[in-house]
């Protein structure tokens, strides 16, 4: 674990990444907390999400539910929650997610990841044009949810670009 990737923070949404829409994993616990999406999570992506070293935060429409229901099966602390504002969702040009401005300031020119799979090229160039440190906006399949393709592209990520 590098000390960039401790000063990185990985901003994480759930449903595409964390909750793929094309597949599903055998869970040890059969409650579903009356969601049976919480069924598709891979209990291994917790760990694999520790080990990269960075500061995880959820950047999700799950709120504080992520950290009561997701993070428990994932074996994951209570992480930090980015609050989404109730204006300004549709300042920005066109194209840019609702999601990318508040994570730029919550980010405030620390290095940054967003895994979301809702990323557009707007995003990035928006990003890109607004932040002044380091950021790589991960978009993942949301058929797949993360994989280890996914997973070597943050390590890879870390361990250069995101090193300073």
């Amino acid at each position: 674990m590098t000390d960039a990737a401790e000063r990185s923070i990985l901003f994480l949404d759930v449903d595409g990444p964390l909750i793929p829409f094309g597949a599903s994993y055998a869970s040890s616990t059969s409650v579903d907390q009356g969601n049976p999406l919480l069924n598709r999570l891979d209990p291994g992506i917790g760990p694999r999400l520790l080990a990269l070293g960075c500061r995880l935060a959820w950047a999700t429409t799950w709120m504080e539910e992520a950290n009561e229901v997701v993070a428990p099966r994932l074996g994951l602390p209570k992480l930090p929650v980015v609050e989404w504002p109730d204006t300004g969702a549709d300042e920005g040009p066109r194209g840019l997610h609702w999601k990318t401005r508040p994570l730029v300031e919550w980010a405030d020119g620390r290095p940054f990841i967003w895994v979301d799979d809702e990323i557009s090229a707007m995003d990035r160039v928006w990003v890109a044009a607004q932040h002044p440190g380091p950021s790589l906006l991960h978009r993942v399949d949301p058929a797949k949810g993360l994989v280890e393709a996914d997973f070597s592209a943050l390590a890879e990520w870390l361990a250069g670009e995101g090193a300073g």
